[in-house]
C-alpha cells in the first residue's frame, strides 16, 4: 500500500524537479543574467554553467523516472511517456556532452562571433527547448496514479 502511492509520489517530484528546474533556468534564470550582468561573457558563462547543473540533474532524475516506469505494470500503450523520458535524456546527454565541449572549445579559442560557434548554440537551444516542451508534456499528461 505505501509503496503503491510512495512510487508515483516519487516520480512527481523527480518529473518536477527536472521539468520546473529547465523552465526556471532557461525562462528565468538566463534571461536575467542577460539582462543584469553587464558583460555578455559573464552571464554566457554562469548561463553555461547553470545549464550543465541542469543536465546533470536532469540525466540523474531522468533515469530514476526511468527505472521507476520500467517497474511499472502497464500496458504498452500506456507506456508511452517511457519513451519520451527516453528522449528527454537523449537530447541531454547529445547537449551536455556532444554540444557544450564543442562551445566550450569555440569559446575558449575566442571564436564567439564565428558561424559555427551560432549554429551550435542555436542547435543547443533547439534541444533544451525540445526537452522543455517534452517535459511539459508529461507533466500535463504522463501522470497516472
Amino acid at each position: 500500500m505505501i509503496m503503491t502511492s510512495l512510487l508515483p509520489a516519487l516520480e512527481r517530484v523527480l518529473l518536477t524537479l527536472w521539468v520546473g528546474g529547465l523552465w526556471v533556468s532557461g525562462f528565468i534564470v538566463a534571461p536575467l543574467l542577460f539582462a543584469g550582468l553587464e558583460s555578455p561573457a559573464q552571464a554566457g558563462s554562469l548561463a553555461g554553467s547553470l545549464f550543465s547543473i541542469m543536465s546533470f540533474i536532469g540525466l540523474a532524475c531522468g533515469t530514476l523516472l526511468l527505472g521507476l516506469r520500467l517497474l511499472r505494470r502497464e500496458h504498452p500503450a500506456a507506456r508511452w511517456p517511457l519513451l519520451v523520458i527516453v528522449v528527454m535524456l537523449v537530447l541531454v546527454l547529445a547537449g551536455e556532452f556532444v554540444l557544450s565541449p564543442m562551445i566550450a572549445e569555440l569559446r575558449a579559442a575566442g571564436q564567439v562571433e564565428s558561424s559555427r560557434f551560432g549554429q551550435l548554440h542555436g542547435l543547443a537551444a533547439v534541444l533544451f527547448i525540445g526537452n522543455c516542451v517534452l517535459g511539459l508534456v508529461l507533466v500535463a499528461f504522463g501522470q497516472r496514479d
